[in-house]
């Protein structure tokens, strides 16, 4: 017996042929995004319209003064926030304002504590702890909902590499 893959659109549900120029459209932020990006594919015909479709957009974040929290993510059209500078054109305003400095690298040092519930279960080459495999297993649902908030590959207790590395019992 064989078996045959039939691969269709995710957009339309049609089979796509051999022939078809197939695209990956990768999903980094919408409002019904729970999980991380997502890849869908589609054939570059469905997806040629998308540039036309597409949104001059400014993305800005809102800190509170203190520095408290996190701050706010907004997305707004670009004509909508141009038209916030009432005394300088936006343009210029842009160009002359104070340069956001990025964020300083992590330390090669600093060592991630796996055996805490904020980062058990995260992909690591070392060994897993007993501590860790503890808590990824008592915690399992909470472990995945953050790794999957991260976009990170979950903890899947059938899968038997993750089974031996957590301790989860196998089915032999």
């Amino acid at each position: 017996m064989g078996k045959k893959t039939i691969h269709v659109s995710d957009f339309t549900g049609q089979v796509l042929s051999p022939d078809d120029e197939v695209v990956k459209v990768v999903v980094l932020e919408h409002p019904d995004l729970v999980a991380g990006p997502v890849q869908l594919d589609a054939t570059a015909v469905e997806v040629e319209s998308i540039d036309d479709a597409a949104l001059d957009v400014a993305v800005v974040e809102i800190h509170d003064r203190h520095g408290h929290g996190e701050p706010r993510r907004v997305v707004l059209t670009a004509s909508e926030f141009d038209a916030m500078a009432t005394d300088v054109p936006m343009a210029q305003l842009l160009r002359t304002a104070e340069r956001v400095k990025p964020p300083k690298a992590r330390r090669a040092t600093e060592k991630i504590d796996y055996g805490t519930i904020e980062h058990a279960g995260r992909p690591h080459r070392g060994r897993v702890t007993e501590e860790e495999a503890r808590l990824v297993r008592e915690h399992l649902d909470e472990v995945n909902k953050r790794l999957a908030d991260a976009g990170i590959r979950q903890v899947d207790p059938a899968d038997p590499e993750h089974a031996a590395r957590y301790g989860f019992p196998t089915a032999d």
